[in-house]
């Protein structure tokens, strides 16, 4: 009798083994090798590579559509195209989903959308990060209405996630029509050179308004970072995609109520000479930012967000000491560090999620102010700076400013100055703090004494030099207790660690409100 039940079970095994060889093969041997054979990795194979090895727990590996019309009866596609569950990735749970473009175009119904959102679901319950791949020609238009459904409730449970834990979009192939919409949902996009991105796509656009252009001009990495913002990195391939992923969530908390990791990290912190050399004195010179950042951080390494857009600020993760710290910092070396709208957008998002995941914001600032112009004040440049006074304003974590160099009129307030909440701040002896530059200060303070002067161009001069020794360095600010001390650049990286360490238990409580109002 032993041996009979043995014997069945073993063929109930056999059945298993064979319901899994053919889910795992997706639409076939012949697409996956397609796949591959265009440069990418398969759905599968992305998983893979993105966790821990042996820890993938797959859920809903035999789900099935129930769709009946247009075609659709009978019909099997594996895992409804896409792959979801937990694993590890550096021994830290994560929940994940990837669409498997060789099942039907990785076309999203009603089982694979629930699929995706049940295990974000699973992200929420457990407090851990959710990981979506996204390679999919959009909606299954066979399901009509209930892939629509399924849409929606992926993009409610996105907002469910949102501030709670982190959600990482990874772009691997085409993402067009609602799809798009759950990717930018999410705290981070990567997209590989191989992937576009798109609400309505080239056809549709030419039929609709005449212009031609082809899909990488519309959706492209390219097109997506350097002109519509959507996406924060870009990836060569899809391992280079997860490699990225994998370092990103390396700086982040499993969720909200955690502090990011801390590391051993690098407990040098003895003087820099090279801080001293790589500012320029004179605040009409230019200078790469990162050159600062690099020198201050662990092991000058630095990943930068959205390197590509809106260059005239930088944003990005690091660490000092172990610590994970979120740097916002102006770039002189582009419109020489000037705020707009689009950098300013920018650093509220940024901004925005360190404070959502308790990651200490620190502060580079050589700013000459808003960036003037019809196009902007039209464009909103009033709003969109509201932004990031709002979002320096309502963060919460430790935030630490170091003023550079030049330091003039709204701007200074909107790089978290102490008025804004700034915890510490810092001021290079080259930091010039004031309403605005000295040359333009002298001409109003001072128009009466140039217009009387014999010698205009000599005593325009004079009253500049003596505007700027009176307003234009960080001792005034310092004596109205605005900059908390004035440090040896070389000193920088050793006066950051210690306000980290001194700040890492600090508690601010706020009126208590089911939400802010930020001026979108």
């Amino acid at each position: 009798m032993a041996t009979e039940t043995l014997s069945k079970m073993q063929e109930k095994i056999a059945e298993l083994h064979k319901r899994t060889a053919k889910a795992k093969l997706g639409g076939g041997a012949d697409k996956l090798q397609k796949q591959r054979d265009a440069g990418k990795l398969t759905a599968r194979e992305r998983v893979e590579a993105l966790v821990d090895a042996g820890s993938f727990a797959e859920s809903g590996m035999f789900a099935e559509h129930r769709s009946t019309l247009f075609g659709m009866a009978g019909k099997h596609f594996a895992a409804d195209g896409v792959i979801t569950g937990a694993a590890s990735v550096n021994g830290r749970l994560v929940h994940l989903a990837s669409q498997d473009f060789t099942v039907s175009g990785g076309s999203a119904g009603e089982t694979h959308s629930i699929k995706v959102a049940e295990i974000m679901q699973q992200a929420l319950a457990t407090g851990s990060p959710f990981v979506f791949i996204n390679d999919s020609g959009g909606a299954r238009v066979q399901e009509g209405i209930d892939s629509l459904s399924g849409y929606g409730k992926v993009f409610y449970t996105n907002v469910m996630l949102s501030g709670v834990v982190p959600q990482v979009s990874l772009i691997c192939g085409p993402c067009a029509g609602g799809a798009a919409y759950s990717p930018a949902l999410t705290d981070f996009i990567i997209q590989t050179r191989q992937a576009q991105m798109f609400i309505t796509g080239p056809s549709v656009i030419k039929g609709v308004t005449g212009e031609v252009v082809t899909a990488e001009q519309l959706g492209g990495p390219e097109a997506h970072m350097a002109s519509s913002g959507v996406i924060h990195f870009i990836a060569e391939d899809d391992r280079h995609a997860v490699l990225l992923c994998q370092k990103l969530l390396s700086f982040l908390p499993n969720n909200n109520l955690e502090d990011p990791p801390q590391i051993e990290g690098d407990r040098n912190v003895d003087a820099n000479p090279d801080l001293d050399e790589i500012v320029p004195v004179d605040a009409k010179k230019s200078y790469d930012v990162r050159e600062v950042i690099t020198r201050v951080v662990d092991f000058a390494d630095f990943l930068e967000v959205q390197s590509g857009y809106a260059t005239n600020i930088v944003v990005g993760f690091a660490r000092v000491n172990g610590r994970t710290v979120g740097i916002i910092a102006n770039q002189p070396a582009v419109q020489a560090g000037v705020l707009d709208i689009n950098s300013s957008n920018k650093a509220a998002r940024f901004i925005r999620f360190c404070n959502a995941f308790n990651v200490p914001l620190l502060t580079f600032v050589d700013v000459p102010g808003f960036l003037p112009g019809v196009q902007q004040e039209h464009g909103g440049i009033i709003r969109h700076g509201a932004k990031m006074l709002f979002a320096y304003s309502a963060a919460t974590v430790p935030k630490i400013t170091v003023i550079l160099r030049k330091c003039y009129g709204g701007a200074y307030l909107a790089m978290c100055a102490k008025d804004l909440g700034a915890d510490r701040v810092f001021a290079w002896p080259t930091a010039e703090v004031a309403v605005m530059g000295a040359e333009g200060a002298a001409e109003i303070v001072f128009r009466k004494e140039i217009q009387e002067a014999e010698d205009k161009v000599a005593k325009r001069k004079e009253l500049i030099e003596k505007y700027r020794e009176a307003f234009s360095n960080p001792y005034v600010a310092a004596g109205r207790r605005l900059v908390d001390a004035v440090i040896e650049p070389s000193l920088t990286r050793r006066h950051v660690a210690q306000a980290l360490e001194y700040l890492h238990t600090k508690r601010e409580l706020r009126p208590p409100k089911k939400h802010g109002l930020m001026p979108l």
